[in-house]
């Protein structure tokens, strides 16, 4: 019965949780904005209501009084109601004031800004009431019943009943109200809202002062219950995110109904530490929203997503560092002279905005770069740093061996940490590592047992953490130091580590790998069609990211001397998250300029020091958060980036390694060689797509001789693209698909790619942060050694060399499809599947385009050619195959399909309609069955 008991105890945590999931749905469904400042909003109404009883009212703008004194208590309908009433404004203000310029932005970006909102609210209520935690009186009463040996009071579940109560009203207004339709209707489409005469504003404007009021109403009732503290409350959110990933964002009934088991069984693993010596006694009750949320995101994750889900993160430009020997040069000079210069506290945050410009390098590498945004860098470092306590305590290893190993043991994290990505991307990674960093610090941050605590209370220290002696190389004793006798040998240190590391991370950049890296951010689809293991390439990302944040943290445990868990807490990592992205997540120079924005480094200590406002130091930290977002995603460095540099400064254009001019162009040579042989390269038999019980593909048969260019043609909804998903492994299909020898069927999509199958895409997929000669690199075959000839083949092959250096993002719409075919051909596939590659260009330029195809087919690449343009079609392609409802319904040489009456009548028209012959050449396959 005790176990039962608990249970029940938890209901109250849970009912919360369910609140909170419940806000959190509220606000996505309307606006697509996971608002990590959820928790953040009940804390403020709680905060609210609390001074409210006492008759004051909580101001939060500087400068003012922090109470107001109202000349009355209030009793606790009113107080509830007032403070209701703040909590809808406050929605409203955030909502108009930073969402809705965010309205069109990824969701990933408007994520991003929610914990901006989130620290700019904490930081205020630490601001304003200081260490003034006001005892908060039941609100329910303090009845109480008896189960087994436990009494549980009947607050909790009163609270558990009105939050039910609530949810299904809420479910009640969404379903059977005008309001709730509308709701679902812009949640669904902005553009269909607008045009039936909704307005997607004024339904987004009150879903956020609805979910604000739910956050507050779960932030009063739970207040009484516990101790009112800044930081508390934002951690309810990790459980809430659980509950609302499982109901997906959109079920009321799913989310509310899995923050009541969260909150039971997180009670429930407490009872159980208690009980049983074997148990981990820290922490386990955090591993429960945890393994919710991998379990959940494990069957419900993609390995790549679907067509038509693909993510947009835009996190801004990753520049191509040309330039390495001047800038590490200067830099280094000028750090030096700076250690040389100060003394005392200031040499000392000049050394810890290094080691914070190491951490934020990690975080370049695996947002920047890799695209997978993570939460649980900081953490990832505090992994090191107290690996290294227990090394250098436990195994008496001696520098530089012991922090290499605790590197080492950090990588291997981060590998875990990274885990969940080979199914999830964006926000829902976001999550992961989140709820991953709270259970860190949970279950060996703070655990006595694994920390060193223990061992030091053995010894007669009280709570002491674990020392860790001072590096010492080759006789030179490299300590901190202390006072005004901090020593420049371990500033010298921490330089020549950040060098090592941001040159370590330039030559990434410069790298296939890195290249790898920017393709995966970029279009996970596109990168797996160019034989990139996307998954592989993450896990690799999480790996090099861990090891330089390992690096961090073990250099801030030789500062600090120890390794202390409030120096990596989970929102002090928040926090240097914000500021590397203030600074620019996605350069090297950018994380130079974090590690000196990073809390408690160079910047934060001078204005705190000569202009006194370290306190409002985290409240201008979240508002540029804020303004990073809405204005510029690629932080302040990417303003840097686009001031014209001189070419000396430049560094060497692409266009100087693609090889000479005069090579010959029009001979690609496949990678693959077929001969003469009499069977076919791309042999596929009997290949079916099923949707659910509607058939998209059935048993397609076709076959490609070597130099072969073979047209699929079809009305729209016909499944061309979705045969060529089948072929190239994006879309489950059955039957057989033999490429020469290799059976393709149950090979992965990149493996596909590297057998020698090239693809391009219907909507293109460039990576547009890219130049074009990093773009059509990405598509170079992974054994060919000579990258940039292969890359200058391809670009002489289509006449677009003079586009090198130029972004995909700034390619016109025909240039784009050169580039996307461009970075086909770069890879030599002996088989190339071209997607609409004439979309978008006239006629003379898709006559162009045919000649340039002929000539990489003369050259040994069988081609499979889509295209609505049938002049082009007709007058290359040596075979026709026609598509109709996803069967296959001719197929032979273009004359003959020409005058086929099935086909005439299927695609190509009747005499009395032979305007539809030219077909339509700016329809895609959009509408194309597929569930």
């Amino acid at each position: 019965m005790d176990y039962l008991a608990f249970f029940v105890m938890g209901i109250g945590n849970g009912a919360v949780y369910a609140a909170l999931g419940l806000a959190l749905v509220m606000t996505y469904k309307s606006s697509g904005v996971v608002n990590f400042a959820t928790g953040a909003i009940a804390l403020y109404t709680a905060y609210t209501y609390a001074f409210l009883r006492q008759g004051v009212l909580l101001n939060p703008i500087p400068g003012f009084d922090a109470k107001i004194d109202l000349g009355t208590k209030l009793g606790v309908l009113p107080a509830i109601a007032a403070a209701l009433l703040v909590a809808a404004v406050l929605g409203v203000l955030l909502y108009l004031v930073v969402f809705r310029p965010l309205r069109t932005a990824p969701a990933l970006a408007k994520a991003v800004a929610a914990i901006g909102v989130m620290l700019v609210l904490q930081a205020l209520i630490t601001l304003r009431v200081g260490e003034d935690s006001p005892t908060v009186r039941p609100i329910f009463g303090s009845g109480s019943i008896t189960i087994g040996s436990q009494g549980i009071t009947t607050d909790r579940i009163w609270l558990a009943v009105v939050i039910i109560g609530l949810a299904v009203c809420a479910g009640l207004v969404l379903r059977y109200t005008r309001f709730g339709i509308a709701t679902e209707a812009a949640a669904e489409s902005e553009k269909g809202a607008l045009v039936t005469g909704l307005s997607p504003d004024k339904i987004a404007v009150a879903n956020w002062a609805l979910s604000s009021v739910t956050a507050g109403l779960a932030g009063i009732l739970i207040a009484p219950l516990t101790t009112l503290s800044p930081y508390a409350y934002s951690l309810f959110l990790v459980p809430a995110l659980a509950a609302a990933l499982v109901g997906n964002f959109t079920s009321i009934g799913i989310t509310v109904g899995a923050g009541l088991a969260i909150g039971m069984l997180m009670s429930e693993a407490a009872k159980l530490q208690n009980t049983f010596d074997w148990l981990p006694q820290y922490g386990l009750g955090e591993a429960v929203p945890l393994i919710l949320i991998l379990a959940f995101l494990l069957i419900r994750g993609q390995a790549i997503p679907g067509r038509g889900a693909l993510i947009r993160q835009d996190l801004g430009r990753a520049p191509r560092p040309n330039r390495l020997i001047l800038p590490t040069l200067v830099g280094a000079a000028i750090v030096l002279a700076a250690l040389y210069l100060t003394s005392g506290s200031l040499r000392l945050n000049i050394i810890v905005s290094l080691i914070f410009a190491i951490i934020a390098l990690s975080q370049v590498v695996i947002t920047g770069y890799a695209g997978q945004v993570s939460l649980a860098q900081l953490t990832l470092a505090g992994a090191g740093a107290f690996a290294l306590s227990r090394i250098v305590a436990d195994w008496g290893l001696p520098f530089p061996i012991a922090p290499l190993v605790a590197v080492l043991f950090a990588t291997m994290i981060g590998i875990v940490v990274g885990l969940p990505s080979l199914r999830v991307r964006g926000l829902s990674l976001m999550v992961a590592t989140l709820a991953l960093a709270v259970f860190l610090e949970q279950a060996w941050f703070q655990n006595p047992d694994l920390n060193g605590q223990a061992a030091q209370l053995e010894r007669g220290d009280q709570g002491a953490a674990l020392p860790i002696p001072a590096p010492k190389l080759f006789g030179i004793d490299m300590a901190v130091g202390s006072g005004s006798g901090y020593r420049i040998s371990f500033g010298v240190l921490c330089l020549v580590v950040l060098i090592a590391c941001a040159l370590g991370v330039a030559f990434l950049r410069r790298s296939r790998l890195g290249g790898a890296m920017l393709a995966v951010r970029a279009n996970e689809r596109s990168a797996a069609a160019a034989g990139i293991n996307v998954g592989a390439t993450k896990l690799i990302a999480f790996a090099i990211a861990s090891f330089i944040a390992g690096i961090g943290g073990t250099l801030l445990a030789y500062q600090q001397q120890n390794a202390n868990a409030s120096a990596f807490a989970v929102f002090a990592g928040i926090g240097l998250f914000a500021a590397f992205y203030i600074a620019g997540v996605t350069s090297i120079s950018g994380a130079m300029l974090g590690g000196i924005l990073a809390p408690g480094a160079l910047l934060a200590f001078v204005t705190d020091r000569y202009l006194h406002l370290g306190n409002y130091y985290m409240v201008a930290t979240g508002i540029l958060l804020v303004l990073t977002v809405i204005t510029s995603p690629d932080g302040i460095t990417g303003h840097l980036h686009r001031i014209p540099l001189p070419d000396w400064l430049r560094g060497r254009s692409t266009l100087a390694a693609l090889g000479p001019d005069d090579e010959p162009v029009a001979v690609i040579p496949a990678a693959t060689e077929f001969g003469e042989r009499p069977k076919p390269v791309l042999a596929v038999n009997d290949i079916t797509v099923s949707y659910g019980p509607i058939t998209a593909v059935n048993s397609v048969d076709l076959d490609l001789r070597p130099g072969e260019i073979v047209g699929l043609i079809g009305p729209n909804g016909a499944g061309k693209t979705t045969f060529v998903d089948a072929i190239s492994g994006f879309a489950e299909s059955t039957g057989q698909i033999q490429l020469g020898d290799v059976d393709l069927a149950a090979l992965s999509p990149h493996r596909r790619a590297r057998a020698g199958l090239g693809r391009s895409f219907q909507d293109i997929e460039l990576y547009e942060e890219l130049s074009v000669a990093e773009n059509v690199g990405v598509g170079v075959a992974r054994g060919d050694r000579d990258v940039a000839g292969s890359v200058g083949r391809a670009l002489r092959l289509l006449e677009i060399t003079d586009l090198a250096d130029t972004l995909a993002a700034d390619l016109s719409q025909g240039q784009r499809q050169l580039v996307s075919v461009a970075r086909v051909l770069a890879g030599r596939p002996a088989v190339a599947l071209l997607d609409e590659p004439a979309a978008g260009l006239d006629t003379t330029e898709s006559r162009w385009l045919g000649e340039r195809l002929r000539a990489a087919a003369n050259g040994g690449v069988t081609m499979l050619l889509i295209d609505h343009d049938m002049d082009l079609v007709l007058s290359l392609c040596d075979r026709v195959v026609v598509l109709d409802l996803g069967e296959a319904i001719a197929s032979g040489p273009p004359e003959l399909i020409r005058a086929d009456p099935g086909v005439i009548r299927a695609y190509l028209g009747t005499a009395d309609h032979s305007d539809t012959a030219a077909g339509d050449t700016a329809t895609a396959d959009s509408e194309e069955v597929q569930s």
